[in-house]
């Protein structure tokens, strides 16, 4: 009876954690709202400063690419009842490729 009474416990505490509401979670999800989380942004503060101190190019582009394509799909992606749009896309290509030619620069073009 109590290994059930656990399991069922376990079981109800990670509900919320079902693929499906994580899917509306994120869907639903602002970029302003996941950048004033404190967590992501502790995350995001030590992530940089292991990156500065180790002084990894491979962890700060990452991290530079991750913030961008985080920016440039709130700004570029139609809102949910909205058609996806020539207008719409020009910025999310644009954004992509300026991502990409500046992780491209550093990583493979410009040496130590």
């Amino acid at each position: 009876m109590e290994k059930q009474h656990l399991i069922d416990k376990t079981a109800e505490t990670l509900r919320p954690f079902e693929t499906n509401n994580i899917i509306e979670t994120l869907q639903h999800l602002t970029v302003n709202q996941v950048f004033a989380n404190p967590v992501i942004l502790i995350l995001i503060i030590v992530i940089f400063f292991y990156g500065v101190v180790r002084r990894s190019k491979t962890v700060l582009l990452s991290l530079f690419s991750l913030i961008c394509i985080a920016v440039i799909i709130r700004f570029a992606m139609p809102t949910p009842g909205d058609t996806l749009s020539f207008q719409s896309l020009m910025p999310f290509v644009g954004g992509g490729l300026l991502v990409g030619g500046v992780v491209i620069y550093f990583s493979l073009i410009k040496s130590d």
